[in-house]
């Protein structure tokens, strides 16, 4: 027999609707928003067509040159840079990148999926479009590298020799 809580039935089972915890983290809450999946990959091919257009180059390396842009600018904003610029969160997320405060540091989100496909797309389409020739296959590889590794859940809170530490090593 089951009773509504509401009624307090003596002896009957309650039952308890869990509702996941809202992000109140403003810092990574904006990536819930519908449509942001969109135009982050919106962003991507914009920055394709104007490389492709201001510095009228191949297909290839204005896709290598996206993707190296990407990896510096979300390697740098993504994973180096730590905390918030808002003062409301009261240093809780002081020591912590962006990647680590995303969905409150729950691993294999969908937001968090997402971001690991985009890096290897990028870099498949750029490598691809280069007939894979060196040295761009190289660099291509590296910064893909960099970044998947860098989104692995062991990494989660972890700085290699003890670069970009709050801590003493």
């Amino acid at each position: 027999m089951m009773q509504d809580a509401s009624k307090g039935g003596v002896g009957g089972i309650y039952v308890k609707k869990v509702v996941q915890s809202p992000d109140v983290n403003k810092n990574t809450s904006w990536f819930q928003y519908p449509g942001v999946w969109i135009t982050y990959i919106l962003l991507i091919f914009i920055s394709w067509l104007l490389i492709l257009s201001v510095l009228r180059c191949d297909a290839g390396t204005a896709w290598t040159i996206v993707n190296l842009g990407h990896f510096a600018v979300t390697y740098r904003f993504f994973h180096w840079k730590k905390g918030t610029p808002f003062a409301e969160d009261q240093g809780d997320y002081a020591k912590l990148t962006w990647w680590e405060q995303v969905d409150n540091g729950r691993q294999h989100t969908r937001n968090r999926k997402f971001l690991i496909v985009v890096p290897v797309l990028l870099y498949l389409v750029a490598s691809h479009t280069t007939d894979y020739k060196n040295p761009v296959l190289i660099l291509n590889t590296i910064a893909v590298f960099w970044l998947v590794i860098a989104k692995f859940p062991n990494m989660h809170k972890v700085r290699l020799f003890g670069i970009n530490s709050d801590y003493d090593t």
